[in-house]
């Protein structure tokens, strides 16, 4: 499996800046997107990685990105939706929704969309950075998907965390017949700065000595570099969401009836999708 296009979002720093380590030298292009200029390059020097710029909270700058993979990359073997991050209090982004579900779900579930043509040309793998906020916050109200009724930074985030998710077991269901190979995962409790933005206690644990105990960029990363590396049927189950490397239990919401599906129709109204 080499000579492959493997894009990475939120690759500028963390688990998307670790696995692009891990997955650089093997003959694949890895293309590398992030948010900021300064980091993003650092890290496409230090791989001679082409790479591309695109805020989240920005869905025009999602659909620049988009137009622009589609007019450089012929092939898009691998997308990696790893992107994201908790914010503070509740905001809205300049497209009118919450910044939270926006970046953590809505860009990557318009970005994938826009690229669909080339995935499903290419049988990529398309693979979502979840986390087991999912499970600690998650509780989705797909009426409610902004949280206006009821928001805190920990439930948005894990309301969005939940959404990568549902997002993969759909894309699975909805496109698994027309060659793309889907998944989600939790990389663990990882030593990053994901949290840097929020007011959650979670922004204390990641910055404060008790950093010291959790796990590197580079733990985080291995299921995303595994699931990149192995080959989908063979080596793993679709649309199913992983930690270390195996099937883990998700939110309860995320086996529930239907939830998916109407939550990528609400989605497909929101970004304009069809």
């Amino acid at each position: 499996m080499t000579g492959r296009t493997i894009i990475i979002t939120g690759a500028s720093d963390g688990i998307g800046a670790a696995a692009a380590r891990a997955l650089s030298g093997n003959g694949d292009t890895i293309v590398l997107v992030g948010r900021s200029p300064q980091k993003t390059k650092a890290i496409a020097d230090e791989l001679g990685a082409p790479y591309h710029l695109a805020d989240f909270a920005r869905l025009d700058d999602v659909r620049e990105l988009a137009a622009t993979l589609l007019a450089t990359y012929p092939r898009i073997d691998v997308l990696a939706n790893n992107a994201g991050g908790i914010m503070a209090a509740r905001e809205l982004t300049v497209d009118g929704f919450e910044k939270t579900m926006q970046v953590n779900h809505l860009a990557p579930f318009l970005l994938t969309n826009l690229l669909m043509t080339r995935l499903v040309e290419s049988g990529a793998t398309v693979i979502g950075t979840a986390s087991i906020a999912n499970i600690l916050y998650g509780k989705i109200d797909v009426d409610d998907i902004q949280n206006a009724r009821k928001y805190s930074p920990n439930k948005a985030y894990g309301d969005a965390k939940l959404a990568n998710i549902l997002f993969a077991k759909e894309l699975d269901a909805r496109f698994r017949a027309h060659g793309i190979r889907s998944a989600s995962f939790h990389p663990g409790v990882i030593a990053t700065n994901f949290a840097a933005e929020s007011s959650s206690v979670l922004r204390f644990v990641y910055r404060t000595v008790l950093s010291r105990f959790l796990g590197t960029a580079e733990t985080g990363a291995d299921t995303l570099v595994w699931l990149a590396s192995s080959h989908p049927d063979t080596h793993w189950p679709l649309g199913e969401y992983f930690s270390k490397r195996r099937v883990a239990k998700a939110n309860a919401q995320a086996y529930e009836a239907g939830l998916s599906s109407r939550l990528w129709d609400a989605s497909a109204a929101m970004v304009g999708i069809s």
